[in-house]
């Protein structure tokens, strides 16, 4: 059974940090394509970041370019978003997922549509 638990959310001031993790279990985590996703009450599940299973590429939504840094560690199963200059736009559910890598050969990082295995979310806000 596969399990991607999200931690490392909590309430933060404009300006200031937080990492978030995601430990996963039931999958041969090196195949897998993780993704970062939040979606802020009212509004669309999106893309965030994302860091594919071979050679760790990364690829970033514009509006956190420059802020964020996606990273993963094969070893511990873990994928990590360091955030910095958190903005009240960032305020929203943040959730790991996960896409078995080789499935896809194109742009699928960023598809809510690909990823077949979430997280239950970690909650971020971001107080002005």
């Amino acid at each position: 059974q596969v399990q991607l638990v999200e931690s490392g959310g909590g309430l933060v001031q404009a300006g200031g940090s937080l990492r978030l993790s995601c430990a996963a279990s039931g999958l041969t985590f090196s195949t897998y394509t993780m993704g970062w996703f939040r979606q802020a009450p009212g509004k669309e599940r999106e893309f965030v970041a994302a860091i594919t299973w071979s050679g760790g590429s990364t690829y970033y939504a514009d509006s956190v370019k420059g802020r964020f840094t996606i990273s993963r560690d094969n070893v511990k199963k873990t994928v990590f978003l360091q955030m910095n200059s958190l903005k009240p736009e960032d305020t929203a559910l943040y959730y790991c997922a996960a896409y078995y890598g080789p499935r896809c050969s194109g742009r699928c990082w960023d598809s809510v549509r690909e990823y077949n295995y979430w997280g239950q979310g970690t909650q971020v806000t971001v107080s002005s």
